[in-house]
């Protein structure tokens, strides 16, 4: 019985031992298995922070050359920016003064094509011009001629053509009319009065100088001879001559009743002179009070005058 005991001790025992190796071996595997994984999980763990740093830096670096890249484009531009505006700018004042340059050569040609005409004795290319600034004047008295000289509306015309009138009248080229009711100035002697009508943008003839003028040379005489309307006859300066302290230019263009007043113009289409009188019996012996002369005397009354309107 005894014996019975023991070997069932013996064997349970042995039995013990296998399960505790067992468990022991079991425990052992899954320590080795854990510390395993464990290390693995570490090594993971690190190879995924070293790629996520070695990304950051990649991205950190791409950034800053994309940055970079950037303002140099940005940089080129600017650059081509301004560089482009300097160059529309040179190209605008290019053409400008291109188109100035073409402006100025081509008022020459014209101007050289009026001078050749002119000299071949025709003073077409400039009459219609000229025209647009003579005008006619009729009072209740009579009827004469006047130069615009300004397109504010001055006049300037003989005293004799509007002495005692009562009413004074302007008729243009254009075929429009003005009354005069204003006197700029005047001066007797000269014989020359300013009239000034409310006009604008009327088509004035500059002043000529007048001592630049030589004996022979062409010139034309614009007005209104005997009633008709915007007339010109041609010819020359036959001789300078001085009364009463202003000088006369001789001319053998015919003074007509009616075309006192009117301008005397040279090749230039300007004024040398205001068609004053001629001597009665003689062909082709008219007078025309020099340009210097008017323009002094024209000067002084419309100074004077918008001085007063200025009061």
């Amino acid at each position: 019985m005894i014996k019975k005991n023991i070997q069932i001790s013996i064997a349970i025992l042995s039995a013990l031992l296998v399960v505790g190796g067992l468990i022991f071996y079991f425990n052992y595997s899954l320590n080795i298995a854990r510390q395993d994984y464990s290390e693995k999980i570490a090594g993971l763990s690190q190879k995924t922070e070293d790629d996520f740093k070695a990304v950051k830096s990649d991205i950190s670096s791409l950034s800053s050359n994309i940055s970079a890249q950037l303002a140099l484009l940005n940089n080129a531009f600017d650059s081509f920016k301004k560089q482009n505006e300097q160059d529309l700018k040179t190209l605008s004042s290019l053409i400008e003064q291109i188109e100035k340059q073409s402006n100025i050569r081509l008022d020459e040609l014209k101007g050289e094509v009026k001078n050749i005409r002119i000299k071949s004795a025709d003073f077409s290319a400039i009459v219609d011009d000229v025209l647009r600034s003579v005008v006619s004047i009729s009072t209740d008295k009579g009827q004469g001629s006047g130069v615009i000289i300004d397109p504010k509306g001055y006049i300037i015309t003989n005293i004799h053509v509007i002495n005692g009138a009562s009413a004074i009248k302007v008729h243009t080229y254009s075929d429009d009319k003005y009354d005069v009711n204003e006197i700029a100035g005047y001066d007797l002697n000269a014989d020359i009065v300013v009239l000034k009508i409310d006009a604008s943008d009327l088509k004035g003839l500059n002043f000529g100088d007048s001592d630049g003028l030589k004996v022979g040379e062409k010139v034309i005489a614009a007005g209104n001879p005997a009633g008709l309307s915007f007339t010109v006859t041609e010819g020359i300066i036959s001789a300078f001559r001085t009364f009463n302290s202003l000088d006369y230019l001789q001319i053998d263009v015919p003074i007509n009743p009616g075309n006192s007043g009117g301008p005397l113009v040279n090749t230039k289409g300007e004024i040398v002179g205001i068609n004053n009188f001629k001597v009665g019996g003689f062909e082709s012996l008219g007078f025309a009070i020099s340009s210097n002369d008017v323009r002094s005397v024209a000067s002084k009354a419309i100074s004077d005058y918008e001085a007063k309107q200025k009061q």
